[in-house]
């Protein structure tokens, strides 16, 4: 079984006017539909791998031979980081996207971050320190939120840990709009999160 580009679940232009509709058309259609084909190509020989779930593929790295591991980690990672990173976004002006956090992410956010504007600022501040192309996590670990960034495609999946939030700081998801004010991209990025999904993603995190 191959792995597939997943749709986004919503318009091109649904993000506008924080993200572009032409930012969209190439993220989507043409860099996660390369990830897909790339991950496809190395497991070509290895229907067990193609079999997998993709988080699983990344959760199990070390079982994946050695001449297409990196292949496999850097393709497999963009594939699921942006199946994820298109659901924890949603239409600009519908309910539980943008605006302030809801339900029991709020309450966490509050009880390790003391409220929502240091929590931003603590993830746009290390989101945007982020060397060259990568991406910023908010994850739960030990009781805790804690955020970090991952340089290319790495997934803390690979570390076996649940990402809750995740914010794509490759140039190709900003640059058309943006150039390379990246500091302005973050900033803008939180009116259009899907505190819903943050939410479904949080309770999975919990277990």
């Amino acid at each position: 079984m191959a792995f597939e580009l997943a749709p986004l679940p919503y318009d091109y232009a649904a993000l506008e006017p924080y993200i572009d509709a032409e930012t969209m058309h190439f993220h989507h259609d043409k860099h996660h539909q390369t990830y897909v084909n790339n991950l496809n190509a190395a497991v070509a020989n290895h229907p067990e791998l193609a079999a997998m779930a993709v988080d699983d593929l990344l959760r199990n790295l070390a079982k994946v031979p050695e001449d297409i591991r990196t292949a496999v980690r850097n393709n497999g990672g963009g594939v699921a980081n942006h199946n994820a990173f298109w659901r924890l976004m949603g239409p600009v002006g519908s309910a539980n996207v943008g605006g302030a956090p809801i339900g029991p992410i709020a309450d966490q956010i509050v009880k390790d971050f003391g409220d929502f504007e240091t929590f931003k600022k603590t993830f746009n501040e290390t989101t945007a320190k982020q060397f060259g192309s990568g991406w910023g996590w908010l994850l739960f670990t030990e009781g805790k939120l804690k955020i970090i960034s991952t340089g290319n495609q790495d997934s803390p999946l690979s570390q076996g840990l649940y990402p809750i939030l995740m914010n794509d700081v490759w140039e190709h998801a900003y640059y058309l709009k943006y150039q390379n004010r990246r500091p302005d991209y973050l900033a803008a990025w939180w009116n259009v999160v899907n505190w819903a999904e943050v939410n479904q993603r949080f309770a999975v995190a919990r277990g």
